[in-house]
């Protein structure tokens, strides 16, 4: 990536749009270490974040990303990788949270529905709601989302945003995306254009830059719900 320079403060929520290949995707992945910077720093309260232990950064950050990977196990127990200490209790809890816990009990063994590697069994939105039930059961203090509804419907994304809108209270949070969710509430929202920041701002702040690439991203989307 080019040049990214932002700064989020705890409890803060920050969405990152852009269009396809414009960084998204990679700034998730050097946010949770998957591969380190080779130019410049990132922080977390001020401790550059390749001397954080990668045992206890992970503690800290739930991420969800577009490829879920899901193991050939129960339903509950998936869901539990997040927080081997859970109750059956809180497995359901978390699932209504991800809207798939109505889809889990129409199955014909529920939650002890054993489904096949990389979760074969059930579909791309089941999986990636799936996904985040076993996030936020871990109960992090930073969530990273990227792009993690793509493939669920505008329904279901809308009883995912409302239920995200509680669970997200206190927590850093980071959704990365290529559509606005004028539902919740961010701090900061940032564009993304080829590896660049392009604009960063509050939603109102980005709709007043006329003819700017959030506002054209807006109007596109709204345009396609209309239609």
């Amino acid at each position: 990536m080019n040049n990214v320079s932002f700064s989020i403060q705890d409890g803060e929520r920050l969405a990152i749009v852009g269009k396809t290949a414009s960084g998204k995707s990679t700034l998730a992945d050097l946010l949770v270490r998957l591969y380190d910077v080779t130019e410049g720093t990132i922080e977390i309260s001020g401790t550059p974040i390749e001397k954080i232990d990668l045992d206890v950064l992970r503690q800290k950050v739930a991420y969800v990303p577009q490829d879920v990977f899901l193991f050939s196990d129960t339903i509950e127990n998936n869901v539990k990788f997040g927080n081997s200490n859970a109750s059956t209790e809180e497995v359901v809890q978390f699932a209504e949270y991800a809207a798939i816990k109505e889809d889990i009990e129409s199955l014909p063994e529920g939650f002890n529905t054993k489904i096949g590697e990389r979760g074969v069994t059930l579909s791309g939105g089941q999986k990636q709601r799936l996904s985040i039930a076993r996030a936020f059961i871990k109960d992090p203090e930073i969530v990273i989302l990227d792009d993690c509804l793509s493939a669920v419907d505008t329904n279901t994304e809308q009883k995912i945003m409302h239920h995200l809108d509680h669970t997200l209270k206190g927590k850093t949070a980071i959704i990365i995306t290529h559509r606005i969710y004028s539902m919740l509430n961010f701090d900061k929202i940032i564009v993304l254009d080829k590896g660049q920041i392009i604009e960063m701002g509050t939603h109102e702040e980005l709709m007043n830059i006329e003819g700017g690439h959030y506002e054209e991203l807006y109007n596109q989307q709204k345009t396609a719900v209309l239609d």
